[in-house]
């Protein structure tokens, strides 16, 4: 006879296999669907949101729950219906209405977004916005919170955070990075970077990033590389891992970082452990832990003296012409110089920090109702000059830069950085339990880190929350100083400071 438990997983199986329709229909919208098909995309993924909703809220799911939690449950099995359980607390109190109302607008909203953006015509996309500020903050009130209605939504992506919390994190950074900023920018030193500026050909940028994810452990028989307006990475399991990125035969390092990027995340997802596969304990903690992977990969191992020690021989055998004249240590240079820009995703890592505060106060205000989305390009400009001491000449490069409002994803962003803080506690650890892990990555070995963050990060799954996690793996709470110093550091050195 099926025990409680038994039940709540079979029924959660069929929850994860819709979502995984749902990834799979996500990705195809934003890679290879027709623009007119968008109407019926998002008739389709508003019907597979709503049976998803049903289905984990349910009487049945809900009892099953309740019984489950008094039978005698292995370790494995608790953080199942843990997980679960807050998964469904939190599902049951939001109307299924307004979760297939936000299926539907978003996906139509996405397509309106890739127009707008490609005409610089943000009027057109403002209405958008309001509407998805409208359903996520009937999200906040249905769900609850504490102090603001962003903490409802910041939840979502990063588990038991707090806007309060999180502001003060950010706000005991941004100090020192402005700081330094401004140290480099008094350095004099200015890195050659002209030779980035020449014709790349995308195929061959293609087969550099597929070969850097390769060596990095990204399986592509389990996986795969398209093109999209926006780079990202989704799931359909633990074999099915997509990967995308964007192509400027004048911008090599944009795809080239976006690839590495996206096969962190990758590598998360097929690290999981597969017996676990469409359960809480096969599953990423929170997207904060998910950008630790991506950001760690990209920047403390792709940025690296170590990793372009041993890369740029192949960089040079891909681009024979383009790279005759360079040397080694100038394309390390030039990959880590630090230049404020418009564009969060080419953003040296220390000033993209600074986009990510300037949507986090973006998006906080709008749910203050500090101002509406048709002021946003204007507050956006605003807080671009007093962050990075520049303004976009339009909003494509602007306010219409990202496509995560697109998506109704409010509290989002800050996940970046919580990643970007995990990562170098994270990397810190990995360097304390592998002895000589610079040396091998100026090897090409790659694979001893991947297995190290396999077995400390990717293989537990939910086990451990995410504070839980860091302290776990590293010995201490989550803290700004380390990423601080690592910075500090390199940069330190990079501009002779």
């Amino acid at each position: 006879m099926s025990t409680h438990y038994e039940r709540v997983m079979e029924m959660y199986r069929e929850v994860s296999d819709l979502y995984g329709a749902l990834a799979l229909m996500g990705w195809d919208q934003e890679t290879y669907m027709p623009p007119k098909g968008a109407a019926s995309r998002g008739r389709q993924l508003a019907t597979l949101s709503g049976m998803a909703h049903e289905r984990i809220t349910s009487d049945e799911m809900r009892a099953a729950l309740d019984s489950a939690r008094s039978e005698s449950l292995a370790a494995d099995e608790e953080v199942n219906i843990r997980e679960i359980a807050r998964s469904s607390d939190r599902a049951v109190k939001v109307p299924v209405d307004l979760v297939k109302s936000i299926a539907e607008t978003s996906s139509a909203a996405i397509g309106v977004w890739i127009k707008a953006r490609q005409e610089d015509d943000f009027p057109a996309f403002a209405p958008w916005i309001d509407k998805l500020v409208t359903l996520q903050r009937q999200v906040a009130e249905a769900v609850g919170y504490e102090d603001e209605p962003y903490d409802a939504l910041l939840d979502e992506y990063e588990p038991y955070a707090t806007t309060k919390d999180t502001a003060a994190v950010f706000e005991s950074i941004r100090g020192p990075l402005v700081d330094l900023v401004q140290r480099i920018a008094s350095s004099g030193v200015r890195p050659r970077t002209d030779f980035l500026e020449r014709n790349y050909p995308i195929d061959d940028q293609r087969r550099m990033g597929v070969t850097a994810a390769e060596r990095m452990g990204f399986d592509f028989e389990a996986g795969r590389l398209d093109i999209s307006p926006h780079p990202f990475c989704t799931h359909m399991g633990v074999q099915d891992v997509r990967l995308t990125t964007r192509y400027s035969e004048t911008l090599p390092m944009q795809s080239f970082y976006g690839v590495i990027h996206e096969a962190g995340h990758g590598l998360y997802e097929q690290g999981h452990d597969p017996v676990h596969e469409g359960t809480p304990r096969g599953a990423s903690v929170s997207l904060g832990i998910h950008e630790s992977q991506s950001r760690l990969w990209e920047n403390m191992v792709g940025r690296s003296r170590a990793f372009w020690r041993f890369f740029f021989p192949e960089f040079a055998a891909v681009f024979p012409d383009q790279a005759a004249d360079v040397s080694e240590e100038e394309v390390y240079a030039a990959v880590n110089e630090v230049k404020p820009s418009l564009i969060r995703v080419e953003a040296d890592e220390i000033t993209y920090n600074l986009h990510i505060l300037l949507r986090f106060e973006i998006e906080r205000g709008l749910f203050m109702n500090e101002f509406r989305a048709g002021d946003l390009s204007a507050v956006w400009n605003e807080k671009m000059k007093a962050f990075l001491g520049i303004e976009p000449p339009g909003d494509r490069d602007g306010v219409l830069q990202d496509i995560h409002w697109s998506h109704g994803s409010f509290g989002y962003f800050p996940t970046y950085t919580l990643g970007n803080l995990y990562a170098a506690q994270f990397y810190r650890a990995a360097e304390r339990d592998l002895p000589g892990l610079s040396d091998q990555i100026a090897r090409g070995e790659l694979l001893p880190l991947r297995d190290w963050l396999r077995d400390h990060i990717h293989r537990p799954g939910m086990t451990h929350r995410a504070g839980d996690l860091v302290r776990h793996v590293t010995g201490e709470p989550l803290t700004a100083d380390c990423f601080l110093a690592y910075i500090d550091g390199k940069y330190r050195s990079l501009y002779r400071l």
